[in-house]
């Protein structure tokens, strides 16, 4: 087995070689290369016991540093002054100026004397051209053991070599870190999509476009937020660990509080803290955090998943729906630079107004059953026996409104597009429309069939909201593990009074995956739940 030592060594000038960076590393034209795609180890990275002497070979080198008094892990700082990305696209004014860049090794080729390495920092990468009588020929030889994947810092010239490209020629070079393990070869081709998951870590090293997500998905969070502070909304905090799972319909997590002897929950929602907030005069509330529900996992589904919701004192469901379309767009436009995204090759057009359509009328035109004309249980029951309909026979009229609408219709649903008039049956919170006491004031926003945004106006009325929560508490207590259980200091928040409100909450996840046109909600959490090997 070779190290990393070089062969093939030429007394070439080095700015007569130039590098062309290429998706898998760097490409060069008859010098010895080491690239992330292709190592002098490339024959038996894919055999395990090879990986073992691999990582064998690095401790070696490493145990040497140390013996040299080099231990790079007893580096504590660098001085970084500039960045890949930056030094390139401001040459003009950096070329010939002293920079002090880090970064990890992600490509090495020598010729003799002189070397040329790339360096990966949080920007990109950029050429790092080392010379041995820059640094002295016995530095030169202690460089000529690092490896891909070391972290290393250094202090060089900016220039451009003969053939164009922008580089820095290196005075300084320090070992920052010694990486022990190899990076993976030919990642790109990995079937085993689950290791990525698993290890984020050299999936974000390797990979350039999962970087970019992630940094996408951080812009788009704080577009979402100036928006709101913008709109005079003030970001809280309320419980995680809570008595009472509420605010949603959803299977919750348990867990066990030793000291005060009490069964506690993850929540499932912030929405009823939020609300008391409201109660308690923070007139515009809003929190950005994470949620957790005991359900299925699938690519739009995880255990542990980002929300965000806001309430709004005197505000209704309109002053919702302007706030979602207008906060999805401007997140897309400033981010982006356009409010038309391309989806897994679909197009979808995110410029307000958005489209309305009531669930009712949905059920019309998707399933041919129009529930204007049905008044009685009965009636509906028999529509659910009909399209097949799970437990039909204890479904009142609006759940097998609201089950057919889910079963048969969202799949229609590309939008982006408002669904209204979701019956009482189904939203114990939202305040009943004042038209039919039957259905409420709340939406449903759809994104590619994706619901992406759940809104009411809000019910404030603590009698009705009690006696929802009665019926609620019925179905839980028959085994109805997503029924939402009562909560007493809720009503009785309630009952000292809550303005007319709206309420509105977005799933943030939903919402990045859609902009960053990821496939997987597992594409854009850093570390999703994964099953332990």
């Amino acid at each position: 087995m070779r190290s990393s030592i070089f062969i093939n060594r030429q007394e070439n000038d080095p700015d007569d070689t130039d590098v062309d960076e290429s998706p898998g590393g760097t490409k060069m034209s008859e010098e010895r290369n080491v690239s992330i795609e292709e190592t002098d180890l490339e024959q038996e990275a894919g055999r395990e016991e090879d990986i073992s002497e691999q990582r064998r070979v690095r401790r070696e080198k490493l145990a040497k540093l140390q013996a040299m008094g080099r231990n790079p892990f007893l580096v504590e700082t660098w001085d970084v002054t500039d960045h890949s990305e930056d030094i390139k696209t401001k040459f003009e004014l950096m070329e010939g100026k002293e920079v002090s860049i880090a970064g990890r090794i992600m490509a090495k080729r020598q010729m003799g004397k002189a070397s040329f390495i790339d360096i990966q920092d949080k920007l990109g990468r950029i050429q790092v051209y080392v010379r041995q009588e820059a640094i002295t020929p016995e530095e030169y030889e202690v460089f000529l053991t690092y490896d891909i994947g070391d972290i290393v810092g250094v202090a060089g010239e900016v220039f451009r070599t003969k053939h164009g490209e922008i580089s820095v020629k290196c005075h300084r070079l320090v070992l920052l870190s010694k990486a022990l393990q190899p990076l993976p070869d030919k990642w790109h081709g990995l079937k085993d999509t689950d290791m990525r998951y698993r290890q984020r870590y050299v999936d974000l090293v390797v990979n350039p476009e999962v970087r970019s997500t992630f940094i996408l998905r951080s812009k788009i969070i704080k577009e979402i937020k100036d928006f709101l502070e913008g709109r005079g909304f003030l970001e809280v905090d309320t419980p995680i660990l809570t008595t009472i799972a509420g605010g949603a319909n959803a299977r919750p997590f348990s867990t066990h509080h030793n000291t005060l002897d009490i069964e506690l929950k993850l929540r499932i929602s912030n929405e009823l803290y939020l609300k008391r907030l409201i109660v308690g005069g923070l007139d515009r509330v809003y929190e950005m955090g994470k949620m957790f529900r005991n359900e299925g996992m699938d690519k739009n589904h995880n255990p542990e998943f980002t929300s965000m919701e806001l309430y709004q004192a005197y505000g209704n469901m309109e002053d919702m729906m302007d706030i979602t379309e207008n906060v999805v767009a401007t997140a897309a436009k400033n981010v982006l630079g356009t409010m038309v995204i391309e989806y897994q090759g679909k197009t979808f057009d995110l410029t307000p107004p958005w489209k309305r359509m009531s669930m009712q009328d949905a059920v019309k035109e998707w399933v041919g059953e129009d529930f204007s004309q049905i008044e009685t249980d009965e009636e509906a029951r028999a529509i659910a026996k009909k399209h097949h309909l799970e437990d039909w026979e204890k479904m009142t009229r609006g759940v097998v409104l609201a089950s057919l609408f889910e079963e048969y219709c969202e799949e229609y649903l590309d939008g982006p597009i408002f669904i209204t008039g979701h019956p009482v049956d189904v939203s114990p919170l939202a305040k009943r429309d004042p038209k039919d006491p039957r259905i409420t004031r709340r939406f449903e926003a759809y994104i590619n069939t994706w619901e992406i945004a759940n809104a009411f106006s809000e019910l404030n009325d603590p009698i009705d909201q009690y006696n929802r929560f009665k019926e609620q508490q019925e179905q839980l207590e028959q085994g109805d593990e997503e029924a939402h259980p009562m909560d007493e200091d809720f009503v009785n928040a309630l009952e000292v009074g809550l303005p007319p409100t709206g309420g509105l909450g977005i799933g943030v996840d939903r919402v990045i995956m859609l902009l960053t046109n990821s496939a997987s909600i597992r594409d854009i959490i850093l570390f999703p739940t994964m099953k332990p090997v």
